[in-house]
């Protein structure tokens, strides 16, 4: 049974978060330190980025705006604030509410077999906000899809939570062949960022940014010219001693991440051992993982841009070439780490480049607390 993921589509918000700027506002606060300052220009400097979203319009004023109200940042004083935890729900649940749906719609635009009802499962994701009734039901109700549509939600996975859905949907479509499951993955990442001495804070936010991604998968037939991937297979595996190495906690004042600079390290030992029951069913693609030519069979690579140093390291560990890593340094650099949703917008980066064509394998990864690693061995489709 094949199962293909079509409409495969990217949305972000309308605010841009210029990398330089950024670094200033962040590194002008009176309360770091000189040591916190220094890692700040460093952090922001190297990381590959030159531009994020966000939901948050006040990060991108470079004016005070009178009688806006200001909730993370006083454009006229220079000056981050921090709200509590209540203060940036609220705001993801407006806020991602509305990319849900926005990513969702654009989804079911971007193909042509399938309608809103026709949708029999929605599957959301998304690790930066909660509400309830939740992002499931949003989709459900504005988009319009049948009142006995299932809805599932994955919560607070982390930046590979994306992969899981997807693999989630199609167990959903190999269960019934008639099943056609809707999946989206918002993240408001930049809810969470604040100033801070704390490395890992830092790091955290000289990276993440604010997106959507959304597709539909299904295993009824699909004219041969319709874009998009059949969903192979997947796999997944965990290095146990990276596990304080990279989490999201709950505090006072928004989410805490925990990024330690050993993660790349971590990945790197790792990488290979995490794919290879991704490659084990062929025995080529097993082969050539073991004598380290698996960017010779595997043409295409969408790896989630965790970081520039992880994507060296994946790289590297791999032996993949620079244009391998292409679609995922481009995604970092112009939209940052936006969580789960990155490794959709990498996809679509390849789906849509030239050098892409139909029968063409693609491997996918992304990354997570744990510390996880979730693959995926896809093949391109449509013309």
């Amino acid at each position: 049974m094949t199962v293909t993921l079509t409409g495969l589509a990217t949305v972000v918000p309308p605010t841009v978060l210029h990398q330089d700027e950024v670094r200033e506002v962040f590194g002008s606060q009176p309360e770091l330190s000189r040591l916190a300052k220094r890692l700040v220009s460093t952090s922001f400097g190297v990381s590959g980025i030159e531009r994020r979203y966000t939901v948050l319009t006040e990060l991108g004023e470079r004016t005070a705006q009178p009688g806006v109200e200001r909730v993370f940042y006083d454009a006229e004083t220079g000056l981050l604030m921090s709200p509590g935890t209540k203060a940036r729900n609220d705001i993801y649940a407006r806020e991602a509410s509305r990319l849900y749906v926005d990513a969702g719609r654009a989804a079911l635009a971007n193909q042509e077999e399938f309608s809103a009802e026709d949708v029999t499962h929605v599957i959301t994701v998304s690790c930066t906000g909660f509400y309830a009734p939740g992002p499931d039901f949003v989709v459900a109700r504005d988009l319009g899809l049948p009142a006995d549509v299932q809805r599932f939600h994955l919560g607070f996975m982390g930046c590979y939570a994306s992969l899981p859905a997807l693999r989630l949907a199609t167990q959903l479509c190999q269960a019934d062949p008639e099943a056609v499951v809707l999946v989206v993955s918002v993240e408001l990442c930049t809810l969470h960022l604040r100033t801070s001495d704390d490395p890992d804070t830092i790091i955290a936010t000289s990276l993440f940014g604010d997106g959507a991604g959304a597709a539909l998968v299904s295993a009824r037939p699909i004219p041969s010219h319709e874009p998009g991937f059949e969903l192979d297979r997947f796999a997944s595996r965990v290095a146990p001693e990276g596990e304080s190495d990279m989490a999201w906690r709950i505090g006072d004042h928004g989410f805490e991440m925990v990024l330690s600079n050993m993660v790349p390290a971590i990945l790197g030992q790792h990488v290979t051992g995490a794919v290879q029951p991704l490659f084990a069913p062929e025995p080529d693609l097993a082969r050539a993982l073991d004598e380290r030519r698996a960017g010779d069979v595997i043409p295409h690579w969408a790896i989630h841009p965790g970081g520039r140093s992880i994507l060296d390291k994946v790289e590297s560990a791999l032996e993949l070439s620079e244009a391998q890593l292409l679609p995922a340094r481009a995604t970092l650099r112009d939209f940052g780490n936006m969580s789960s949703a990155t490794v959709l917008f990498v996809l679509r980066h390849i789906l849509d480049s030239p050098a892409a064509a139909a029968g063409e394998r693609v491997a996918a990864m992304a990354f997570g607390p744990g510390l996880t690693v979730e693959s995926a061995l896809m093949t391109i489709r449509g013309s």
